[in-house]
């Protein structure tokens, strides 16, 4: 059984839009291409029939892992969850670096939705993992590739 995977609503739908552009536009438009380059004659030397192919199986590979994550997806309705002091999904953290005073503001959300330029983290990544259930001015210790870090929680909202 695929272990579920928690996503927001916005990212649910971000999800489906790639997927749906996909079959709707991409899948069409690379198939269209593959006829055009099967007029070209000889396959064995028809550069543009290879490329439309490789495009096809990224296309079908990228559709297939979508279905896979949206079959797996459970909805967590950022604005309906209890009020806490605990770090939960969907929460907004302020965390302080216990060795050097740098402070950042994260926000805890699904795989699918990290993407650290924007501030938003993986529940799933170490530093999601660790602050999962803490509270403020509880201390965590993530395990980093330059070595443990320790972290103050701040604020959570």
């Amino acid at each position: 059984m695929t272990p579920r995977r928690p996503i927001s609503p916005e990212g649910l739908r971000k999800l489906q839009e790639e997927m749906d552009r996909l079959i709707r536009t991409e899948r069409p438009a690379v198939i269209k291409e593959i006829e055009i380059a099967l007029g070209h004659g000889d396959l064995s030397e028809n550069a543009e029939y290879t490329y439309a192919k490789e495009k096809q199986a990224l296309i079908e590979t990228r559709i297939r892992d979508l279905q896979e994550r949206l079959a797996a997806c459970e909805v967590i309705d950022l604005n309906n969850r209890p009020k806490s002091d605990r770090i939960v999904f969907g929460c907004s953290v302020k965390i302080e670096d216990v060795d050097n005073g740098d402070q950042k503001i994260f926000t805890l959300l699904g795989q699918d939705e990290a993407d650290i330029s924007k501030g938003i983290i993986s529940i799933d990544s170490p530093i999601g993992k660790a602050l999962i259930g803490k509270e403020v001015n509880d201390v965590v210790e993530v395990k980093t590739p330059g070595g443990l870090k320790e972290y103050e929680v701040l604020e959570v909202s």
